[in-house]
């Protein structure tokens, strides 16, 4: 059985990288961090073992901040993008929107964390899969 390799990076293509699944725990996040980290509400996570993911692109490793007693969030030097969290323990969470095919069954949020820091209009649809899609 051949594993999924994700390959993903920033905006500018700096940071680059691949990580081999299967992918873990994907979810969605209102926690404070993640909304400051992104500058979003909501982010959108999935974690791999430190040891599955290889920073392929010209940049090497990311720039980290160190956000926690137990993680460093991750971006790119040159575009500013955020990549996702680098853990203490051997995981690394990358953001879903950062993959080259975001849009992969594996990938698709379970859950979402900090439901109570969320907007009260904003839900994870935890329903069948929609197929038509809407691109801006």
């Amino acid at each position: 059985m051949t594993e999924t390799v994700y390959g993903g990076g920033c905006l500018c293509g700096w940071i680059r990288y691949e990580a081999i699944g299967p992918a873990n725990n994907p979810h969605t996040c209102s926690c404070r961090q993640c909304q400051r980290h992104s500058g979003s509400l909501t982010t959108a996570w999935v974690e791999f073992p430190r040891d599955s993911v290889s920073w392929t692109g010209p940049g090497g490793v990311p720039s980290t901040f160190r956000s926690s007693e137990m993680t460093s969030r991750a971006f790119c030097p040159k575009c500013g993008s955020s990549i996702g969290a680098i853990d203490d323990a051997p995981t690394i969470e990358l953001l879903i929107g950062g993959f080259d095919e975001a849009d992969q069954a594996a990938l698709r949020p379970r859950f979402h964390s900090f439901e109570d820091r969320r907007p009260r209009w904003w839900h994870v649809d935890t329903g069948p899969d929609d197929s038509g899609s809407s691109e801006a």
